[in-house]
């Protein structure tokens, strides 16, 4: 029975601060981490060791390790990569991917389920449309490693074909699930955090208006961040649009939300 202040505990500032009893639990796959620096301090290799054995993974524990060690500067994104790639490179050669990915999606470690996100999004029998639905239940998770994981692991899939990702996205921009909305407008920022940036989206980024419109006077501070940091990426080769837009929806949608997107999308134009 794990002690409710470990499981109702804030998370340390600094990775030195991690009480040793809360890292082992986390390195076995029997906790969540509880914020970012817990997240960072994940070790992968321990948790993968401790945790494939007993979903059925075990037979891909050495080829996945073995990919681990050749990583020349790993990084918690860089590894969560790999290993969901060869994961999914083991599965799909011996047909158990529906199987995997159901097993890794219900681990009740946010690390674990992380790695199913590549899974599903490197499936090259799913089409575009299909990569997103079958990955709605990892957009929507509650953990937010899961959520950012699952945008950098789909970033690459939806930008070989913006215009009919973007139809697709629409959709979602009405979702209840905060988190769905989010997504929407997240996983194609021009410039974004620890991935590659999307040039044509710098260059033109009125071609993201479909999903952007519908989510100015949005009621959750994720979305609000979100479609805000998306802006102000798009503020720093088009400050032009971004200010013309900005008036505009101040103009057209006079709300607290608006303004609260607004402000934080022009904090690089009002820096100038």
């Amino acid at each position: 029975m794990i002690k409710d202040e470990i499981l109702n505990r804030k998370g340390a500032r600094k990775a030195v601060d991690i009480p040793a009893e809360v890292l082992v639990l986390l390195n076995k796959g029997e906790i969540e981490t509880a914020n970012l620096t817990e997240w960072l301090a994940i070790n992968q290799v321990e948790l993968i060791n401790t945790v494939f054995r007993g979903i059925g993974l075990g037979k891909y524990i050495e080829e996945v390790l073995g990919v681990i060690s050749t990583l020349k500067k790993p990084s918690t994104m860089s590894t969560f990569k790999i290993v969901g790639e060869t994961l999914y490179n083991l599965c799909y050669a011996d047909d158990s991917l529906k199987a995997t990915i159901i097993n890794l999606s219900k681990h009740q470690s946010d690390s674990i389920r992380s790695y199913a996100t590549y899974l599903v999004a490197l499936n090259v029998d799913l089409s575009m449309a299909d990569i997103l639905e079958n990955s709605k239940h990892l957009v929507a998770d509650s953990h937010f490693g899961v959520r950012e994981i699952v945008w950098m692991a789909l970033r690459p899939v939806l930008e070989k074909d913006l215009e009919l990702s973007i139809n697709l996205l629409v959709k979602w921009t009405s979702d209840t699930d905060e988190n769905v909305r989010r997504f929407a407008s997240e996983v194609l920022r021009p410039r974004g955090v620890w991935c590659k940036h999307i040039d044509c989206l710098k260059t033109n980024p009125e071609q993201l208006l479909p999903i952007l419109e519908p989510l100015k006077n949005d009621d959750s501070k994720y979305v609000q961040d979100s479609v805000a940091n998306w802006l102000n990426d798009a503020s720093k080769t088009q400050p032009k649009f971004v200010t013309n837009l900005c008036n505009k929806w101040l103009k057209d949608s006079p709300t607290k939300n608006t303004q609260k997107i607004v402000k934080k999308a022009r904090r690089t134009i009002d820096k100038k």
